[in-house]
């Protein structure tokens, strides 16, 4: 593959630094190691099986998906372990996981009695068996079944045919007590400490849970730590980016993802335009909201008092503060900028472009933009 020049780029488009990827990877899964617990990144960040089989080789034992594309994507370049962490009901979906299940070690994830009874169904008609986790609310108000009474669920889930319940999982985030917090640590701990004393009241019902899974990246070694969990699936950190930076578990340096944007147009002093809206930055993670209160939607690399404070479609929308205006930016030159959030930021681009030392290698987004 012949490399890409940087002239050559085009905006808008992500960068990836490819050493600070990499050394993300091997930071996490030694993490994991240090812990002594299993590493199965959630793969919605990069949604590229060569990046999972990097994270793999790093010491990852399988990936983790929110989707059925995802999952088959992966599986075709390889992967031969995949957890789709999200309640499958739809009859086509789990058609499909239990094709899928044949090929690939396949778990899937159940939030609900009717839930498990259609996949149950479903795998007696094929038959074939379904390898289940028990998805549990541990405050999120999501997807997952409520903490008291996940237990109950567990045992009438573990007699349905078909079906085998090997482990619980949740998605907490940065909770703490029930309300979001900048610390991580003790949001991270106590999470670990509710599955692992959910996970012992199932197995005192007579079900040998194996997986006891959770972590965030902002909460991940924290919740790898409490006694009885077993696995964590991080998922930013392969990049990083500004909301992980702001809780405080790396620095702006560490992220690798970066946006490549070309001021078009500069209508007063304070005001610079960008050829990327949001059909280019993700806009889920919102500016001044609980806990991290950041300004605008990305950190605009080199001028500190810039903020990227408005998004259309196509533009995006620069304030300028006196440091920032005192750069004289012109039409014409290129700014970097890390997004608040990257993992739906790559979900925007067909392709990225991972620094290399000798220029650009092009990567398409395999698993991007599919809705199943």
């Amino acid at each position: 593959m012949t490399p890409i020049s940087e002239e050559a780029l085009d905006t808008p488009c992500v960068i990836i630094d490819t050493c600070k990827m990499e050394l993300n990877i091997r930071t996490m899964a030694e993490t994991a190691r240090s812990r002594g617990v299993r590493l199965r990144p959630h793969a919605k960040t990069h949604k590229m099986p060569w990046v999972a089989e990097k994270q793999l080789l790093a010491g990852a034992d399988g990936i983790t998906v929110a989707k059925m594309a995802e999952a088959e994507a992966m599986a075709d370049h390889g992967i031969a372990d995949v957890f789709v962490a999200y309640p499958l009901v739809t009859p086509a979906k789990i058609a499909r996981a239990i094709r899928l299940s044949r090929r690939i070690r396949l778990i899937v994830g159940a939030d609900s009695l009717e839930g498990a009874r259609r996949l149950s169904e479903a795998a007696k008609r094929s038959g074939t068996e379904l390898e289940v986790r028990l998805e549990v609310d541990t405050g999120l108000r999501r997807t997952g079944a409520p903490y008291e009474e996940a237990a109950a669920l567990a045992q009438r889930i573990h007699a349905l045919p078909g079906l085998r319940l090997t482990g619980i999982y949740t998605f907490r985030g940065a909770l703490y007590d029930g309300r979001p917090t900048l610390d991580v640590r003790s949001a991270g701990e106590e999470e670990g400490r509710m599955m692992a004393a959910l996970a012992q009241r199932i197995r005192a019902s007579g079900i040998p849970l194996a997986d006891v899974s959770v972590g965030s990246t902002p909460t991940a070694a924290w919740a790898a730590a409490a006694a009885g969990v077993t696995e964590i699936r991080p998922g930013t950190y392969v990049f990083q980016d500004r909301m992980t930076a702001a809780f405080g578990v790396c620095g702006l340096d560490d992220c690798a993802g970066v946006v490549r944007v070309t001021v078009v147009s500069r209508p007063a002093a304070d005001l610079a335009v960008i050829d990327g809206g949001s059909k280019t930055f993700a806009t889920d993670v919102q500016p001044n909201t609980e806990p991290l209160r950041l300004q605008g939607f990305g950190h605009v690399i080199g001028l500190e008092d810039a903020v990227l404070e408005r998004l259309t479609e196509e533009h995006g929308m620069l304030r300028l503060g006196t440091a920032a205006q005192e750069a004289r930016l012109t039409i014409g030159d290129v700014l970097h900028i890390v997004p608040n959030h990257i993992c739906s930021t790559i979900n925007l681009h067909n392709r990225v472009y991972f620094r290399q030392e000798n220029g650009y290698e092009e990567r398409p987004v395999l698993a991007r933009g599919m809705l199943e």
